[in-house]
């Protein structure tokens, strides 16, 4: 049976037309778009959101963590420099051993 050619037609993966020239819907793709506007409503999201929405930690939780952090910081550092010192003492035993 041959079918006529307007058989099963949509609007799927047709080009997106817009007749109405942005006057009565808001179109995916709008046909002025006001960048600068866009902009600073951002810069305006990005504060609010810093301010209201952001947990910043106490005086007293910023000094504690930093604390930890040093402390973490100065024994990694001491294990490094104990490894690195056991490894050339080792090397130096290895190298002075003469066959």
């Amino acid at each position: 049976m041959i079918r006529p050619l307007n058989y099963g037609n949509s609007s799927v993966g047709r080009a997106l037309v817009s007749k109405t020239r942005c006057r009565e819907f808001e179109s995916l793709f709008p046909c002025q778009s006001n960048t600068n506007m866009k902009l600073f409503k951002d810069i305006k999201e990005s504060y609010d959101e810093l301010v209201y929405k952001v947990s910043w930690p106490t005086q007293k939780q910023l000094i504690n963590s930093s604390v930890l952090v040093l402390i973490a910081s100065i024994i990694i550092a001491v294990f490094i420099w104990v490894v690195d010192k056991v490894f050339n003492l080792l090397m130096e035993l290895i190298y002075s051993i003469s066959f």
